[in-house]
């Protein structure tokens, strides 16, 4: 049956082997795609410069250089061409230096025909994929999680724009930050910007399953393996086939687990527990902590090859403290989704409140944000939220925030602040501006107003 992708799509192969040539344009070829042939880093440059070229799948080793040159010219001229490499068997160090310098994705000798035609679907999916990548406005779905990573800030600013560049990647990223800055919401934003979106994006807490069931979870298990298996039962790796699997607090693994993670990674492939054969999975890892993975590995606490494997792109969530500018955007739209949970209508805060929240230390980040709105829903009384309905129980005003001496004009300034900024990303369109703040246009219009902007 022929696995026709129906497109106009022009590959280029670049290997010095005929055979291996060969075999990858007849494959290619099989799935509708035109064909170009390169079998050095020369040749390879001059197909390029043709413009015609929609995705590349190169070898490493290469008579006149390494394929990881292509990777990187590719990433530095062609950014909207998607690039696999393809590798040794036992190469996995080479495959992961290859997707930090850019590659997408790998294939491994010998070929494996099915793989090779998952690969170029995906590489096909990442090239049709940048126009709506674009203009996130129009995309709504692609982007509806990343949508809800608020800020204004430079430092979330920069998240957001990694997030796009991760998406047309299938390395393995590896998130760090503290407690509550969202590294499961940057996780799926990544998911939901990439080829992936329509397959599962399946998280897990690592330190939350016990130890003597964690293997079965993972890799799940077939039938009487044990006492209690009725039945066959898939494992994480499995329910996230064709989709992301995101590993939250991976430095919780204990050692023996993190062996046989490593080699799921490095096989794709998983073993149940009591099943003879492996079952071959498609999965992108995305891990995260709060821990210093480094320091741990220095400590002999986790594997420094496993490491290796997850920390291929790292990626960096700030903490709340360090982006005040953003804590107003974040509160209004997090006090939306409480009044919506606990069905009380329109809830607000008072300017006090909001000046209150700005100087906060927020040691817990957005989840501390969350839960003291939370809080202060069910118990305020007034016509707004104020102050002494946010301070945490048990604590002074002192002890948590210093309050302005002038709470109206530390208002203002943070809001125009935040609006000038806005403007500034949006090139002076407003709708854009109103939308990269997550409010409606006429909220905008009406702040521009009040602080005489217009």
């Amino acid at each position: 049956m022929n696995a026709s992708l129906d497109q106009n799509i022009r590959a280029l192969i670049v290997d010095d082997e005929p055979a291996i040539r060969e075999l990858l344009a007849y494959t290619l070829e099989d799935m509708d795609l035109q064909v170009s042939l390169a079998a050095s880093v020369q040749e390879a440059r001059a197909q390029l410069a043709q413009g015609d070229i929609q995705f590349c799948l190169t070898d490493l080793r290469l008579p006149d250089g390494s394929g990881l040159e292509i990777v990187s010219e590719i990433q530095s001229r062609y950014p909207n061409i998607p690039v696999a490499v393809i590798t040794a068997f036992s190469s996995a160090d080479t495959a992961v230096e290859a997707m930090k310098a850019g590659a997408f994705d790998y294939v491994s000798k010998p070929i494996d025909v099915n793989r090779l035609r998952l690969l170029a679907r995906k590489a096909l999916q990442l090239a049709g994929a940048k126009p709506a990548a674009e203009k996130c406005s129009e995309d709504a779905s692609c982007h509806q999680h990343a949508a809800r990573i608020l800020g204004v800030s430079p430092a979330i600013t920069r998240v957001r724009e990694q997030i796009q560049r991760l998406g047309r990647s299938m390395a393995p990223v590896h998130i760090t930050g503290e407690s509550g800055t969202g590294k499961e919401l940057v996780a799926c934003a990544i998911h939901s910007a990439s080829p992936r979106a329509s397959a599962p994006f399946v998280p897990v807490n690592c330190g939350a399953i016990p130890e003597n069931l964690i293997e079965s979870e993972f890799f799940g298990y077939e039938k009487g393996a044990f006492t209690g298996a009725t039945q066959r039962r898939a494992g994480l790796f499995e329910a996230a086939n064709g989709g992301t699997l995101f590993l939250d607090e991976v430095a919780d693994l204990p050692l023996n687990m993190q062996v046989k993670l490593l080699r799921a990674i490095q096989e794709r492939a998983v073993r149940a527990v009591g099943a003879t054969r492996e079952v071959t999975v498609d999965v992108r890892i995305i891990s995260a902590t709060h821990q210093d993975l480094a320091q741990l590995v220095a400590q002999k606490r986790f594997r420094e090859d496993l490491y290796y494997r997850l920390n291929v792109i790292p990626l960096s969530v700030p903490p709340l403290r360090e982006r005040r500018e953003d804590i107003p955007v974040i509160a209004e739209a997090l006090l939306q989704r409480v009044a919506e949970r606990q069905g009380l209508g329109n809830l607000a805060l008072s300017p006090a409140a909001l000046a209150w929240l700005t100087h906060y230390p927020f040691a817990g980040n957005v989840r501390e944000l969350e839960n003291l709105l939370e809080r202060a829903a069910a118990l305020y009384e007034g016509d707004s939220i104020e102050p002494h309905d946010l301070q945490p129980p048990g604590t002074s005003n002192s002890e948590t925030a210093e309050t302005p001496v002038n709470l109206d004009d530390t208002i203002d300034a943070t809001e125009k602040r935040i609006l000038l900024d806005a403007l500034e990303r949006a090139n002076g369109v407003k709708t854009e501006a109103a939308r990269l703040l997550g409010i409606s246009f006429r909220s905008f219009r009406y702040r521009l107003k009040k602080l005489e902007m217009q």
